[in-house]
Parts: C-alpha cells; structure tokens; sequence
C-alpha cells in the first residue's frame, strides 16, 4: 500500500490548496510517478544479486525476492494507474466540520504542523553543522557494526514444530525385555511433562546413528496444539527443559532429548552433527581414544550444552570365526558357511509374497531359543560336495570379546558422530567454532573432522556467498539503478547514506530480544536497503525538482524534508504496524517470523525516527560535492541567475 499512500496523500495535498480534485491528480503524478517508479524498481532489484547464490540459502533468498519483487511491482502499477483515478472520482474539498472527529484531526493536524516545523529547524541546523551530522552518521555506523558482532550467528532457528525426540541407552548388551522396561519409564516422565500430549516408541533402535541394537530405544514426542499451550510453562524453551530435567530422573541407562531438524529431511536432529574422522586409517582404539580426548575438552566449554555420541567400542560380543582351511579341506562351499551363520543366527530375506492385498516379505530365520547360545551353531548343517551334512561347530570356533556395536565410514574414513547442543544463550554458530576449536587443540594431525544433516548445510551457506557480500551486491545494484534513475553519480549516495541507520536500528532490535542473526535477518537486512531508500527517494526527488526550478539548495532541501515529512511516516508506520504480528508470531514458524519483523520494524524505526533528519543534509553535501568535483552540473536557471549576477 506505499505507492498508494505516496499517490493519495499528494493527491489531498493539492486539494487542500485549492485545486479541483481532476487537475490535483494530474498535478501530483507530474510529482510523484518518478518516486514510485524508483521504488519499484528499487524494492524489485534488491534481491537480485539473492538470484546467484547457490545452494539451499539461495533457494530461501529466492522465494523472498520471488514474492516481493511481483508484488511490489503490481503495487506500483495500481499506484500509477488505479490510485489517481480513484482519487479523482472520491477525493473531495475538505469542509470545516464540529463534531468530536472534526476537533480531533485540527488538534492532530495543529501539533503535526508543529511537529513538522521543529523538524525542519532540526534539519537546518544539521545542514549548518554538516562536518557534526556526517560525524554522528560515522558513529552510529559504527555502533550497527559493533550491535553485529555481539549478535550470535546462526544458520536456521530452532522452530516450535510441535514435537521433539528423545532417546534411551541401556548398558550395552542390554536385553530388549530391559529396554522395554526401561522406555515404559520415560513415557511415564515425558507424559508427566507440561504441553506434552502423546509419546510414540520404537525400542531396538537409535534414530541418531540408524542402528538397530537391543538396549536402544527411541521416541517421537508430541506437543498439544500451539493454541492449547498458552501458558509459559508450555512453551517451547520449557517443554525441552522439562523433559530433559525428567529424563535425568531415569537410572536403568543415559536418557536424553534433542530437536528435529529446522528443516525435514535436512539430517535427523537440530544442534549440531560433527563428524570425527581417524585419516590415517588406523585401528579403531585409535579413533576411540582420540574421541574420549575430544569428549572430555568438549563437555568443559560453556558453548555447549551438551555433547553426545553414538559410537560404542566396548560392547560385549560373542565372535564367530570361520576355518577356511578345514572348509576347503571338506569341499565345502566357503560362501554356504557365511550364508548359513547368517540366515541362521541373524536372518535374510528370502522373497515377496502377495495375500489380502498386501504385500508379505519372507525371512529364514532360527528361532529364539536357538539363538541365544553360541554353541547351538552345533544344531546347523551345511552340505559338502559329496552331499554329506557337516555341522557348522566342526568348521568354526566362538569366543567372548568386545567390541564396537558398528562401523562408521564417512567419505571413506573411519568416523564417529557426535550430536552437540549449543548451551543457552549461544548459536549454533557458536557452538561448531568452540568444537573446531576443540579439534585444533586436541586432536593430532592424523585426525579429520565433517559435518552432516543442517550443521554440513549451515557450513556450506558460511563458506559460499557471505551475507556481507550479499549485502554489498545489493547495496551496488541500488546505487546503480539510483544512478540511473537521477542521470548522477553523487546523487545516489544522498538517497543510500541512511541505510546503515536502519541497519543499526535492525541489530539494536535484534540484540535487544536476544535473537540470531541467521538466514531471515539477513533476508530482512537486504529488505531495509529498498525500504530505506524508499523514504530518502521522497525527500530528494522533490528537493530535486525544486532545486532545478531555481530555489537555493538549502531551501531546497528543507522544502522537500517539510512537504514529504508525512508521507514519509505514513508509509513507515503503515509498513510498520502491519509488521507487528511478525514481532509477535508464535506457534510453528513462529520464531523465523519473529527474527524478521524485528530486523525490519527496528530497522524501519530507525530510518523513519533518525535517518529522516541525515537526508537532507545529505542531500546538499553530496549536490555541492558534485558540483566542487565537476561531476554534476548546476539547474538551468541557477545557470540563468548567475548570468544575470543574482546572488544565490
């Protein structure tokens, strides 16, 4: 609704001086068809330096910049079309009314005037004090830097999806009639928690690591609908809290929580996944030894909160081994022998079969009381060349040992993974600098480390295009079309130079509601450099149009600054005040929606609270500037009166 707004209320301003509500129309789009074309094509460009980044952040940019750029360029059409002719057809000469509205928009209109006066008086003052206004635009620049390192970073929030998962280890070699006693007992303590409603269970299995094992289990935990959690205790923050602080009640085995990840698919869990690699392709008590190193370094840095992994290297085993030579000896099939452990011991797939409609698998499989020893592999047979059956005791030996419950390999070498939670108060940017910080300080040079699931997608977005560059790519293509649009080189930089103070407005915001600056503020900080520009292009098109007609460059100036003053905050807090429900979303997204409208309701107050009063001073720095350097040349009628020796 900006271009209408800039549109109608130019429309009123005519009517207001006397003209017929026709000829006020024409007269102020010959004013403002420039402005709304430049913001159009502002708002519409600004993304598209978002168009070229690769991978999943630039899948993100691109629906932003799909999605705004159509919009605003429809808005601009109806603005150019539309608007005028409904504002011929309905506008019509104000009269002076009694009633309580009447009184109340001359009070208003009385102390907006006044209003407007003082700022204008501001900006004069600033205009003679040039060298002090370009020095406090230096040192609130200076502070948006400053608010932007203090911001932890981060690549997506972790959102209210509305569930969470937790998980449960028994000693190893657990049995799964264990586990199953175990897991009933945290059903019951997750059940018992605020906000949860429902708890599904999977025992035998650990969603971490994709293993099936006896003394696992793992839960999809179920929060009530967002709008039946009203109260603090149900939030999300303290719905994680709680269940974390029952499952440390749990002694059969170590019972933990953790995140979906922000995006489905993207991985198994939220936090952060790193990858520990042995490089050198050691033996596994090297790696393992190397992982306690790790661990312990890890679990004293305040960044994290908690630090897991899913590799075990001392499970209790009963190894089988195989006689090659007696096999070959008796003529026996090598590949029968490791068939037959399997099938027998473990169990294989023999086929498909349809019944009910339905689909059935089909497993060989011995059954349960003659698996649970080692020297039931006596009762099995495999045939010889001869046909003869020679039982599998004769041609193998067992033995207990310990050993690793898996095998890792991750782009081919031996690895572990361990699951890291950034501690309160810290970002999971944070918290991948503290472990590789970790693995600098411990880990030997054999060694080697990756990401997976989100925390490999948040490395790839930091080592692709930085936001900084984005920004400055947007910032360019801007000052480009600017430069454009006023046929000038200089001119631009009067329309841009506020655009750090919305950028110090967004991350005062952010710091304030102790928000990340992850992919939507940066989404957000690309939108200020259009949405501050736009109220600068009001103020400097006029002031333009009026310096080329003949009027000094100061007045000017202040003329411009005093005419679109409220169009100005019109659009500005129109913008702003429809952003509030993202200030306060909740419920799913609820934190994404929130990290944005506060990027661009604190950079929008920002530029139309402070940045108002640098525009014009602005503009007449960067006007003579031009002119000192010969880059810009003076309007035809200064021209004109200095021929004729007018002092202007």
């Amino acid at each position: 609704v900006d271009d209408a707004i800039v549109v109608v209320e130019a429309v009123e301003h005519h009517i207001e001086q006397g003209m017929a509500p026709r000829d006020a129309s024409f007269k102020a789009m010959e004013e403002v068809s420039g402005p709304v074309v430049a913001i159009a094509l502002i708002l519409s460009a600004v993304f598209i330096p978002t168009a070229f980044i690769p991978g999943i952040t630039g899948r993100m940019y691109q629906q932003f910049a799909v999605t705004i750029a159509v919009s605003v360029v429809i808005s601009a059409f109806n603005a150019l079309s539309l608007s005028p002719a409904m504002s011929a057809l309905l506008l019509k000469p104000r009269k002076q009314g009694s009633g309580p509205l009447a009184i109340f928009f001359r009070w208003f209109n009385k102390v907006f005037g006044r209003a407007t006066d003082g700022y204008v008086g501001a900006c004069a003052h600033l205009i003679r004090k040039s060298g002090f206004a370009f020095l406090l635009l230096l040192i609130v620049s200076l502070a948006a830097g400053w608010f932007g390192k203090k911001i932890p970073t981060s690549f997506l929030p972790d959102e209210d999806q509305g569930f969470v998962y937790a998980g449960v280890q028994l000693p190893d070699a657990s049995s799964l009639q264990r586990t199953s006693d175990a897991a009933k007992q945290v059903e019951n303590l997750i059940l018992s928690t605020p906000g949860v409603q429902n708890v599904s269970t999977v025992v035998g299995y650990n969603m971490l690591s994709g293993v099936t094992s006896t003394f696992n289990a793992f839960f999809f935990v179920s929060f009530k609908p967002w709008d039946e959690r009203k109260s603090k205790e149900e939030s999300y923050e303290s719905i994680k809290k709680n269940i974390n602080r029952a499952l440390s009640k749990v002694t059969s085995g170590i019972a933990f929580s953790f995140p979906p990840p922000a995006i489905p698919g993207v991985g198994t869990s939220g936090g952060v996944t790193f990858i520990l690699q042995d490089r050198s392709g050691k033996d596994l008590e090297f790696l393992g030894k190397n992982l306690q190193t790790f661990l312990a370094a890890a679990r004293k840095r305040p960044e994290l909160a908690s630090v897991t992994t899913t590799a075990l290297f001392g499970v209790p085993q009963v190894g089988v081994t195989v006689d090659k030579a007696k096999v070959l000896t008796q003529q026996i099939d090598l590949g029968s022998v490791f068939q037959t452990l399997q099938a027998f011991m473990g169990g294989t797939l023999v086929n498909y079969f349809n019944r009910f409609g339905r689909q059935w698998q089909v497993y060989v499989q011995a059954d349960g009381e003659y698996r649970t020893e080692a020297k039931n592999l006596g009762k099995f047979y495999v045939k010889n060349a001869t046909g003869q059956m020679v039982p599998l005791s004769t041609l193998t030996g067992t033995e207990n040992r310990s050993g690793p419950s898996f095998t890792m390999r991750f782009n081919q070498f031996q690895s572990v993974q361990l699951n890291a939670a950034a501690a309160p108060g810290f970002s999971s940017g944070q918290a991948i600098a503290a472990l590789e910080d970790i693995f600098k300080q411990t880990m030997p040079t054999e060694m080697g480390f990756d990401y997976m699931g989100m925390s490999y997608q948040e490395k790839k977005a930091a080592e692709g295009v930085s936001p900084v560059v984005v920004f400055a790519l947007a910032f360019f293509i801007v000052f480009l079309i600017m430069a454009a649009q006023y046929e000038s080189w200089t001119l631009p930089f009067a329309v841009l130079l506020g655009t750090p103070i919305a950028v110090f407005g967004a991350f005062l915001a952010l710091f304030g509601r102790h928000l990340e600056n992850d992919v939507y503020a940066q989404i957000g900080l690309v939108m200020l450099i259009g949405l501050a520009a736009k109220n600068a292009i009001l103020i400097v098109e006029f002031a333009k149009m009026e310096y080329e007609k003949g009027k000094p460059l100061v007045e000017a100036s202040l003329a411009g600054a005093k005419l679109r003053l409220r169009p100005i905050l019109m659009t500005a807090f129109a913008f702003i005040l429809g952003c509030v429900p993202l200030w306060t979303a909740s419920g799913a997204g609820g934190i994404s929606r929130q990290v944005l409208g506060t990027v661009v309701i604190g950079g929008m107050l920002a530029a139309s609270i402070l940045a108002i009063f640098f525009i014009p001073v602005s503009f007449v720095v960067i006007e003579r500037f031009g002119h000192w350097l010969g880059l810009e040349k003076k309007p035809e009628a200064k021209q004109l009166a200095d021929e004729k020796g007018v002092r202007t």
